[in-house]
């Protein structure tokens, strides 16, 4: 029985996975379980990567860590995957499981998920939370209703004018902001496998017209934020405040205790000027100012085939040189 509480680690998840033309491994052994999704490289062929999910079992259940990595490494190696990427939460899982294994262990070139997330306590009431924010989202909140933006969800991909025009917005914020999204593809599929109650699309409407949209995922005691974008012309009218909103009472109202905002940046941050991740991170953090970022220590390869990663390490390399030389 699944017990974890990652979306990421859910059978759901991995049903979506396999539509969306991943393939995907599932392994248990000894209590442990994990979801593994394998990515395919030019030149030096697959690797597998499990998200985040793994690391809250591991502390308490040390004696069962080597036979479930054996395993893990076992079906790597059948599979011919040079390394396993794996999401870990602190330096005392890594240090586990470099105690229970033969194989080497290496930094990734970079981390799959956010090294901070931003995660906010929702059990409390709707007052507190409103006062918890900072005045300045609070205020933003009161005019979005002001401006007479109109909120509504889906969750069925028969609702296909919402979902269109979510993508529309996506492709828009991915162009404006210089950032890569999910191909089109992608998202259709989600809504298509995703089960109703899993998956909401929230839409902004203003004067007729979809101004912003967010994704948000339901699983256990979590709603994640998952995906946005928002129409640039109209960012005066501070829908995605709004759109937050909405998800948090939602969330409440399902019985989620936790609302996750995603990624943010914190620590060892550039000027804002030069920080693409200063904004957002600065919208997220208005919705509980005294809440602080959960850390996570990063994604870290269990390297199965040496000379496979050796050269995977090379083209990095010479990747990270040749966008220098061209910056």
């Amino acid at each position: 029985m699944e017990k974890n509480k990652e979306f990421l680690q859910s059978k759901e998840w991995r049903e979506f996975q396999k539509k969306a033309g991943s393939r995907v491994f599932y392994v248990e052994n000894e209590g442990f379980s994990a979801s593994i999704i394998e990515h395919q490289l030019p030149i030096v062929g697959k690797y597998f990567y499990i998200p985040r999910g793994i690391a809250e079992k591991i502390k308490s259940e040390k004696l069962k860590v080597k036979s479930f990595l054996n395993e893990l490494v076992g079906l790597a190696k059948k599979e011919n995957a040079g390394w396993v990427r794996i999401d870990l939460k602190d330096k005392n899982d890594l240090n586990l499981i470099k105690e229970n294994i033969k194989q080497k262990i290496a930094k990734a070139p970079h981390d799959m998920q956010p090294r901070e997330i931003f995660v906010i306590d929702i059990t409390k009431n709707e007052e507190e939370l409103l006062s918890e924010m900072s005045q300045k989202t609070r205020y933003n909140i009161k005019l979005a209703q002001k401006r007479g933006i109109s909120l509504r969800t889906t969750n069925k991909y028969e609702n296909t004018n919402d979902i269109l025009e979510f993508i529309r917005l996506v492709k828009a914020t991915a162009k404006r902001k210089g950032i890569s999204f999910h191909a089109e593809d992608y998202y259709r599929k989600m809504f298509e496998n995703l089960p109703e109650n899993m998956l909401k699309l929230y839409v902004a409407e203003y004067n007729g017209k979809i101004i912003a949209a967010n994704i948000v995922v339901f699983y256990r005691d979590t709603a994640t934020y998952l995906h946005g974008a928002t129409d640039d012309e109209y960012r005066n009218v501070m829908a995605p405040y709004l759109l937050q909103w909405r998800a948090i009472l939602d969330a409440k109202k399902t019985g989620c205790k936790f609302y996750d905002l995603g990624g943010v940046k914190t620590q060892n941050l550039k000027p804002a000027a030069h920080n693409p991740w200063a904004g957002i991170t600065k919208f997220k953090l208005g919705f509980s100012p005294n809440t602080k970022p959960l850390e996570f220590a990063g994604s870290y390869d269990i390297i199965v085939n040496p000379r496979v990663y050796l050269l995977y390490q090379v083209l990095q390399k010479v990747k990270e040189l040749f966008i220098k030389i061209r910056k």
